[in-house]
């Protein structure tokens, strides 16, 4: 009796959980196409199009979060009013990057092809983008807080983004010896050099 019990269990929290995963699908399906139809619209401006997607970004991405991880120790040494203004530089310079990555993009298509919930309950949807020369998998990484869904990393050919960041951002607050006031003045020109160059393609 008490194997069926645990078996019934088992299969109970399986379900709950396919579940869970493939409404986290939907859910990363329906961000993503938001960001894929303003690359479509012909209508708007480099500008206009650019400030769509950080606003979607910003809503689904969990911002805070990656940039305290990806500043490490420079983070506790800052003030509380520097920390801000990094949370902010610093989403703008993932919206920009994820951007700058899109810039390819010609009506592609993807598919999503397999969602699963690991150890740490991080939800991993695997996404299939497909060209002319072949496909591409991207694997998102999604958290659930505050009762919805954030999106916490992405995977390209198994490279994380946020570990490749940190790395990068290491090596610039190493140069300014890990001064977040000084780093956020690089970054804030960084960006703006981003933003002209998506701006005026």
């Amino acid at each position: 009796m008490k194997f069926f019990k645990i078996f019934f269990l088992s299969v109970i929290l399986f379900f709950n959980t396919s579940l869970f995963a493939d409404e986290a699908s939907d859910w990363l399906r329906k961000e993503i196409d938001i960001i894929l139809n303003a690359y479509l619209n012909e209508n708007i401006s480099n500008e206009e199009r650019f400030l769509m997607i950080e606003q979607t970004i910003n809503e689904n991405f969990a911002g805070t979060g990656i940039a305290k991880f990806i500043a490490g120790n420079a983070w506790t040494k800052a003030s509380k009013e520097t920390k801000k203004n990094y949370i902010k530089s610093f989403k703008r310079h993932l919206a920009l990057n994820i951007a700058s990555m899109m810039q390819g993009y010609s009506d592609q298509k993807y598919e999503l092809s397999s969602s699963k919930i690991d150890k740490n309950k991080v939800i991993l949807v695997n996404m299939e983008i497909f060209s002319n020369t072949g496909s591409v998998v991207v694997t998102w990484r999604l958290k659930e807080a505050k009762n919805r869904l954030f999106v916490i990393d992405l995977l390209v050919a198994d490279i994380s983004l946020v570990v490749t960041k940190r790395s990068e951002f290491n090596s610039m607050l190493k140069n300014v010896d890990y001064n977040l006031e000084e780093f956020n003045s690089i970054l804030d020109n960084q960006n703006e050099e981003s933003l002209q160059k998506i701006i005026n393609q």
